[in-house]
């Protein structure tokens, strides 16, 4: 069992930056694939970034390339999501990610989830 709780979200302007942490309990987290994805208000849930267990692969939404940066620290149980040149529309709730399998983290199936915190990007 793994358990993920998300904190770091907040109110912020337009060019700003945010880090997003994932604390994360359970021994089986380490070998975990982790994830993020994210909801905005009236949309679907997207894919934001995942990496692998190891760190030694990454992938990215395509709207989020270039400006978003995930790192975890397996010592620690944390993942964590870096947030450059935040944007209106990057506005939503952001969920922290986790399972054995990469490719179905990607896919947002069989997934361990967080409860979500909220970013919210001011014009």
């Amino acid at each position: 069992q793994v358990q993920l709780v998300e904190s770091g979200g907040g109110l912020v302007q337009a060019g700003d930056s945010l880090r997003l942490s994932c604390a994360a309990s359970g021994s089986m987290f380490s070998s975990f694939a982790t994830g993020w994805f994210r909801q905005g208000p009236g949309k679907d849930r997207e894919f934001v970034a995942a990496m692998t267990w190891a760190g030694g692969a990454t992938t990215y939404g395509d709207s989020v390339k270039g400006r978003f940066s995930i790192s975890r620290d397996n010592a620690k149980n944390m993942v964590f999501l870096q947030m450059n040149s935040l944007k209106p529309e990057d506005t939503g709730v952001y969920y922290c990610a986790a399972g054995p399998q990469f490719r179905a983290v990607v896919a947002g199936i069989n997934n361990y989830w967080g409860q979500g915190t909220q970013v919210t990007v001011s014009s």
